[in-house]
């Protein structure tokens, strides 16, 4: 009797972590299910998740990545020279408001500001468009690339960005980013 009894307490245990482990993995693969508030399903859902989802790569423009540096070269040829220029010299007269407000096209090499600005400033000021990071009153006409570009290509035109900047510029840059 005591075997008979035992089995089923550990069926009902075993029956209770499935339906946990299930809520767990749901959860892991799609966070709107809600939380079944155990923090040890949670633990499980968060460790699974690492099975279920690829680790996305650590956020960052790193100009010594060659690999990297040529990806964002080729993306940058695309769709970003045809305004910041193939030598990323920029428009004539970018500090000169145009007609309609907005100013042209800055040169991305040391002539301009961006390495005045740390990587997730100007990480979001391409993903999310320049009117959406524009102080009041400002007009940009910066497109937003976040429908066209993915995370990683936007970190790597502006690897390759940085990687045309003399060494003590990237260093100076470099020190924003902490």
């Amino acid at each position: 009797m005591r075997k008979r009894t035992a089995f089923i307490l550990g069926f009902i245990a075993l029956c209770v972590l499935a339906v946990g482990a299930g809520n767990a993995i749901r959860k892991a693969v799609d966070p709107s299910v809600a939380a079944s508030g155990s923090p040890l399903y949670a633990a499980l859902g968060n460790a699974l998740k690492g099975l279920v989802t690829p680790p996305a790569p650590p956020p960052g423009a790193y100009a010594k990545n060659p690999k990297l540096v040529a990806r964002g070269q080729a993306v940058y040829a695309v769709q970003c020279a045809s305004c910041h220029g193939d030598k990323l010299q920029g428009e004539p007269n970018w500090r000169i408001k145009k007609p309609d407000g907005t100013l042209p096209a800055p040169p991305h090499n040391v002539d301009g500001h961006s390495w005045h600005h740390n990587d997730q400033l100007l990480f979001d000021y391409t993903k999310h468009g320049g009117q959406a990071m524009a102080p009041d009153g400002f007009k940009s006409a910066m497109p937003a690339f976040g429908g066209a570009l993915t995370d990683g290509d936007i970190w790597a035109v502006l690897a390759f960005i940085k990687s045309r900047w003399p060494e003590e510029v990237q260093k100076r840059q470099h020190s924003l980013n902490r």
